[in-house]
């Protein structure tokens, strides 16, 4: 599995707790920035993440900034993103399980290490439950295509 990762400034600190995590469990992550704190434009990642895994270059992308709020409504706007803002384990089991969400957003001074990494596990490790699903993801596609 290939996990395409980026962050803001806000998101920088446990984007980078993030990617060690994921690699200690075997993945492969793409890391596209940033690698500073210094003050950058959340959407430049959003896109860079949402771009990656919409082509199929990952699987699974994750998304920081400070609230989580700015890089989700960026990769949404990505044809064939479902980016899920999620601050507890809950929202995360349902992106995937309801709503097979592709991209993870995470806000970094908003959700402690430790639940963040709970999140991820969570998002990681639920499929989606298709079913009746199917049909609200067409019609998000149909949208998307309007």
């Amino acid at each position: 599995m290939k996990i395409i990762i980026g962050s803001d400034h806000g998101g920088f600190e446990l984007k980078e707790i993030i990617r060690e995590y994921i690699l200690k469990k075997g993945l492969e992550v793409q890391d596209v920035g940033v690698f500073a704190s210094e003050s950058v434009d959340y959407p430049d990642y959003a896109k860079k993440v949402g771009e990656a895994v919409a082509s199929g270059n990952g699987d699974f992308g994750i998304v920081v900034c400070g609230t989580g709020i700015g890089m989700s409504i960026a990769a949404n706007k990505i044809p064939g993103i479902r980016c899920a803002l999620c601050n507890d384990v809950y929202t995360a089991k349902m992106a995937r399980g309801h709503n097979d969400a592709n991209v993870l957003a995470i806000g970094g001074r908003v959700v402690g290490k430790g639940v963040a990494l709970m999140i991820i596990d969570t998002f990681l490790n639920s499929s989606f439950e298709g079913g009746r699903h199917n049909t609200r993801l067409a019609k998000i596609r149909d949208i998307e295509g309007e």
